[in-house]
């Protein structure tokens, strides 16, 4: 890293920050409101009721998302390091809102992630690459909107690209052997977190594996030292995931996003049919985050030479994790996050290629093509992701009414079809969809029951007080 590479660096990072800073003030409830509110209701919870890491609750009582009844309201899915993280500073400085905490870390991770991407592409290829990886990484509008949500992936994704960068300190560097052990704890430890928060980041386990197999060949299987990196990093995860079976009630159902997706018609198995490979390559890859035209320039970087490079492990570990969760990725946008870097690296060393190749084009031209491709692949994928931060302003009137008429410990209950957005935005726990009888309901200690349906209004109008109406929604009291 010279003077110039800071310079560059600072530039890239700062032009990503404005532009992850676009609507940073709006609602949660923008897409994948649902589970963006489920995360931040963690955090909210820590402030709530007080720091509990082994305990971590989220608003929705109900059974619909484990199908057993949640009382306690549990969520045991990832370690909650990143909901702890943001809960930590909204304590400290209140000043920001808690979920605009949450879109704040999720940020300072992925200009950790841009950071990694330009160190690596700058020892393993040229300036140029490096360049060319950090600035789609930091405005291409997939990448952006994705690296501000309040989801703990970018933030998983960040700790997975430090722990590359600091395995590679000593594989690629003369070291000591004090500095080589420094930076091996510092690369376990940092994979040991983002397995915590995000497991799936476990696919980077290939990169891990592509530096050592770079610094050791074959014989990397003799090595105990990388055996022991391994169980380490791993030992945590497994030991999360053991004490979490003790908690089934705050366990969703998540065995279908290996190969299901769900539909209007129920759930529909995937794996390796045609819509997969159209969902997923082509209307997500191609169109949605590469905008089309920078597809190809993608696909050129895959096949430029790279030798001795272990960046063909990020196509591994991408691909890998792409056919593992075939349901997830295609039911959810939010999973792409972890492809993310793959594409910026190989669409800028596909840039790099296109320009430095004489023989192809004329620099002068190749550059023009370059920027061409660049600015339709960027307004191209705009046009679909400027959707994306749209909320309903009806949803947050009807947040701040629930908010007034009822009490911070009244339990209430919607029909939002286990949508918790609402009850997130209203700062109230319960259940997200009526799954038992209004009189169970009742008997379950749940205060208010909130509707937009036609038919439910008529059958509890009689029997149960209305507290409020409009055109919109009306609530009962129970």
């Amino acid at each position: 890293m010279k003077k110039r590479d800071y310079l560059i660096l600072f530039i890239v990072l700062l032009v990503a920050l404005v532009f992850r800073l676009y609507k940073f003030n709006t609602p949660l409830a923008d897409l994948h409101s649902w589970r963006q509110a489920d995360t931040a209701a963690v955090s909210k919870n820590f402030v709530r009721f007080g720091f509990d890491l082994l305990h971590p609750r989220y608003d929705d009582l109900s059974n619909v998302q484990s199908g057993l009844d949640n009382p306690q309201g549990y969520r045991m899915v990832e370690f909650p390091i990143y909901n702890g993280l943001f809960s930590f500073f909204y304590q400290l400085f209140p000043y920001i809102t808690i979920d605009q905490w949450g879109r704040l870390i999720s940020i300072f991770f992925s200009l950790i992630t841009i950071a990694v991407i330009y160190y690596l592409l700058l020892k393993e290829k040229n300036r140029l690459s490096a360049t060319v990886s950090a600035l789609i990484y930091a405005i291409f509008p997939f990448f952006v909107f994705f690296s501000r949500v309040v989801l703990p992936e970018s933030t998983a994704l960040g700790f997975a690209m430090l722990s590359v960068f600091f395995l590679y300190q000593p594989i690629n560097s003369k070291v000591g052997k004090g500095a080589s052990f420094i930076f091996y704890f510092l690369s376990c430890l940092s994979f040991m977190i983002a397995l915590l928060i995000k497991p799936t980041t476990i696919f980077f386990a290939a990169l891990h594996i592509g530096l050592f197999f770079k610094a050791n060949g074959l014989k990397l299987v003799k090595k105990p030292l990388i055996y022991g990196f391994f169980i380490l990093s791993f030992l945590p995860l497994f030991l999360w995931r053991s004490y979490i079976k003790t908690y089934p009630e705050g366990i969703p159902d998540s065995e279908w996003l290996l190969t299901m997706v769900n539909s209007g018609g129920g759930l529909q198995r995937i794996f390796f049919k045609p819509a997969f490979f159209r969902w997923i390559f082509f209307e997500r890859i191609n169109n949605l985050i590469l905008g089309g035209f920078l597809t190809s320039v993608f696909l050129i970087g895959t096949i430029s030479k790279q030798k001795k490079s272990f960046l063909y492990f990020f196509l591994i570990a991408s691909l890998s994790y792409l056919f593992v969760f075939q349901g997830g990725n295609v039911q959810h946008e939010y999973y792409q996050t972890l492809i993310l870097p793959t594409l910026a690296i190989f669409s800028g060393l596909g840039t790099n290629l296109i320009i430095e190749n004489k023989n192809l084009f004329p620099r002068l031209l190749s550059i023009s093509l370059i920027f061409m491709v660049f600015a339709f692949s960027w307004f191209f994928s705009f046009y679909q992701v400027k959707n994306y931060y749209n909320y309903s302003t009806d949803l947050v009137r009807e947040a701040k009414i629930i908010n007034s008429l009822t009490k911070p410990e009244d339990k209430i209950v919607t029909d939002r079809m286990g949508d918790t957005t609402l009850l997130y935005l209203s700062d109230r726990r319960g259940a997200p969809s009526i799954f038992k009888s209004p009189e169970e309901l009742k008997k379950l200690g749940y205060s208010y029951l909130i509707t937009s349906s036609e038919d439910q209004i008529k059958s509890m109008k009689d029997e149960y007080k209305v507290i409020f109406e409009n055109d919109k929604f009306t609530i009962f009291g129970l």
